[in-house]
């Protein structure tokens, strides 16, 4: 078989991978056969090794190589074999839920509210821990197999071009995320309650306040640090910078520990969740310090333990649960045939006054 010259310079693997696919794409045209790698690798002028390291999420493509693969992909409907072969059971009454990790009270109420949901619509629900997975695009591909529909939190370190891949696919939501255009999003409103705690607790007297928390790590405590510089502009001052740590129990610790040898002079704390907080405030009071006499402390989420300390812990409580729920009703929605919601709908968030800012 005669194949037709490529009128551009190449490299011998583009050639190579470009003869296969019009080889491939002639033997198949009597055939009213889907999208394959090969037909993908021939729209985008590559070779079907390249198309399969873009799928795979190396990072050792070009930018525009890659953009004409995905491209393909999306004009051309492609679905890997394994998803290919599922499309013939039509459904599969389950729903993908992508998460970093389940430690922590953030994530088990999340899950908690997203398989309730998921139980009263008939869904089974999947579960993909990224946080463990040293292949996750491959691990995502493959949830996509099995699922009709999958959710997944924006902190789940999966990256844009793997989300658009799915979505061209398979209806997504993203919780908590990046918005992306045509995917839908729900999320939780965090600027202005982050702007009514940072006032609440500048408003008690304090005038060394730091934000504890990485606003780089999402847009939710993006917004929420975003809240605290708006509390202090609100009152004429200038907010300190962020102190960029994790968000887990480990890193509140931590930060305390440099807090004590005298690393940071602060009267006051707002931590971007419940569980810095909890850990910082429990680390302080153990040195001796008093809380709020010395320090106020106040968090983000009102788990169930912030209740119950001592002092009780001013917060934000959001709906964390309802978030779970309401990405898994979306997701029966848009299986079912719902168009996807333009903007991204957001849940209210409440400030929750207790002790620890220096109410009595």
């Amino acid at each position: 078989m005669t194949c037709k010259r490529l009128h551009r310079t190449v490299s011998d693997d583009e050639v190579a991978g470009s003869t296969m696919a019009k080889q491939h794409h002639a033997s198949q045209e009597a055939k009213p056969a889907g999208a394959t790698i090969y037909s993908v690798a021939e729209r985008a002028g590559v070779s079907i090794a390249t198309v399969s390291r873009v799928l795979q999420g190396a990072t050792v493509v070009a930018e525009t190589t890659r953009q004409k693969v995905l491209t393909a992909v999306e004009e051309l409907g492609y679905v890997p074999l394994g998803a290919a072969r599922s499309l013939a059971v039509r459904h599969h009454e389950a729903h993908g839920l992508v998460l970093p990790e389940l430690s922590g009270p953030y994530y088990a109420e999340l899950l908690m509210g997203f398989e309730a949901r998921a139980a009263e619509l008939a869904q089974s629900v999947v579960l993909v821990l990224t946080d463990s997975r040293t292949d996750l695009a491959a691990a995502v591909r493959q949830l996509a197999t099995r699922v009709d529909a999958i959710a997944v939190f924006g902190a789940a370190a999966i990256s844009r071009d793997v989300v658009r891949l799915l979505h061209a696919r398979k209806p997504v939501v993203v919780i908590a995320g990046e918005p992306l255009d045509g995917v839908e999003a729900v999320a939780a409103e965090n600027l202005e309650s982050a702007r009514e705690l940072a006032g609440h607790v500048l408003d008690h007297g304090r005038h060394r306040a730091l934000f504890v928390g990485d606003p780089d790590s999402g847009p939710d405590i993006r917004d929420r640090y975003a809240g605290f510089v708006a509390a202090h502009e609100d009152r004429g001052r200038t907010a300190a910078e962020p102190v960029g740590v994790g968000l887990r129990e480990a890193d509140g610790a931590a930060f305390a520990r440099d807090l004590l040898r005298g690393e940071h002079d602060v009267d006051a704390l707002m931590c971007a969740n419940d569980e810095l907080a909890l850990s910082v405030m429990t680390t302080l009071q153990d040195a001796g310090k008093d809380v709020p006499g010395d320090i106020a402390v106040v968090g983000w989420d009102d788990v169930m333990t912030s209740r119950y300390v001592r002092p009780g812990l001013t917060t934000v409580r959001q709906p964390v649960h309802a978030l779970g729920s309401l990405a898994a009703s979306r997701l029966h929605d848009l299986v079912s045939g719902e168009p996807v919601r333009k903007n991204a709908q957001t849940l209210p968030t409440q400030l929750v006054v207790r002790s620890s800012c220096g109410c009595p």
